[in-house]
């Protein structure tokens, strides 16, 4: 429990760190969360023995998320985007020259790892430029991780309290509807007192935001336990002490930033 308190510790305030101190290294931090996120998936791919294309992954991953986030640097048009087909599609030339008797399974993982870490990322990362396509704002993406902590830790303490009736218990034993319920309370509650101090956006947009979160979050939650039930695996890796891998970390984040992006963007514009 120490060491796992320490962790968490410390991970948070590099989390804030990175966004508080520009969009510099705001972009460089979450590149380089992307590419370890991506390997990490791919290990653990691995060891349930299929082989995807994690050199080709990794860097059309980087570079996907290098360009992605380019737009609001160099502010090229998004067609340039293109660039990244063929490299993202080398990975059936390359299965072409390997002897394997499942050589889609590894193609088809490789294309699961940018669908499912990469592109997530990009669009949190986006979500720190929402307000002005060329100028970087903090507000979301810090709002988007603290309704999103304030979730977890509501989810937590509503279910060790008033837990009883199971979420989904297939994929996650431990999660209850008391505690599904209570992290939407908490996280809607942290909305609200961000609409005090972050005024761009009425207060039912971030309460909105905050619904969003609580949702897609606790289902990417389960997703990836569902992944590593499937691997047979307890954690996605072992790069945070006590708190297992990035992608246990990081599962809400995953299928909520891209649908919290969307909500945000069909509003602002």
């Amino acid at each position: 429990m120490k060491t796992r308190a320490i962790t968490a510790f410390f991970f948070t305030i590099v989390m804030l760190a990175s966004i508080f101190l520009g969009s510099y290294t705001f972009s460089a931090f979450y590149l380089l969360l992307s590419i370890l996120s991506l390997l990490e998936f791919y290990k653990l791919i691995k060891n349930s023995g299929i082989r995807p294309h994690r050199n080709i992954g990794v860097v059309a991953g980087a570079l996907i998320f290098f360009m992605a986030a380019g737009i609001h640097y160099l502010q090229y048009d998004v067609k340039y985007l293109l660039l990244c087909i063929p490299l993202i599609f080398s990975v059936f030339i390359t299965e072409l020259y390997k002897k394997n008797k499942i050589p889609f399974a590894n193609i088809s993982y490789t294309f699961v790892g940018f669908v499912y870490v990469t592109i997530p990322f990009c669009f949190f990362h986006a979500l720190g430029f929402l307000r002005n396509w060329n100028e970087y704002n903090f507000h979301y993406p810090l709002a988007f991780l603290l309704m999103l902590w304030a979730n977890d830790t509501g989810a937590y303490l509503f279910g060790v309290k008033y837990g009883k009736r199971k979420l989904f218990e297939r994929h996650s034993p431990k999660k209850s509807w008391e505690g599904f319920l209570g992290g939407i309370f908490v996280s809607a509650v942290v909305a609200f007192g961000l609409s005090f101090w972050f005024t761009e956006s009425p207060v039912w947009v971030w309460i909105g935001m905050s619904v969003l979160i609580s949702n897609f979050g606790t289902l990417g939650d389960l997703v990836e336990s569902m992944l590593k039930r499937s691997l047979d695996t307890k954690d996605s890796g072992g790069l945070l002490p006590g708190h297992g891998g990035l992608l246990d970390r990081f599962d809400g984040l995953l299928l909520a930033a891209p649908v919290v992006y969307a909500y945000l963007y069909l509003i602002l514009y």
